[in-house]
């Protein structure tokens, strides 16, 4: 009588390894998917809170903006970012748009964030 040893031969071993391997690339694929998203979220809502921060204070300071464009940096959140700011007529002369678009400096022609306002000329 012979007795056989029971385990695992070579070949369920090799196989078990390759479905581990795999299942741990996409594991790695899709952490690494979740960080590139927060990085792009984190520098989404510090660019919003730029041009949030410029529009407020527009309307803080009540100076009726000068018609043309104007640019210059921030830093958010230990974030820097490059602001744009294009002031429009409208059809009603005592109401200007302003359109502030934030970008990364990185990627200075993609903006990152953008907002309009509308400014109203101050009645003494």
């Amino acid at each position: 009588m012979s007795t056989r040893l029971r385990g695992f031969t070579l070949l369920e071993t090799l196989v078990a390894l390759v479905i581990i391997g795999i299942a741990m690339a996409a594991a790695m694929r899709s952490t690494r998917f979740a960080i590139d998203t927060v990085a792009d979220l984190k520098a989404r809502t510090g660019a919003g809170w730029v041009a949030q921060n410029l529009a407020g204070e527009l309307r803080a300071t009540r100076v009726f903006p000068p018609m043309g464009a104007s640019s210059g940096r921030a830093v958010q959140g230990r974030q820097e970012f490059l602001w744009r700011q294009e002031v429009g007529g409208t059809p009603n002369y005592s109401f200007r748009r302003v359109e502030i678009k934030v970008f990364l400096p990185e990627r200075p022609e993609h903006a990152v964030a953008s907002q309009i306002v509308y400014v109203a000329r101050q009645q003494n």
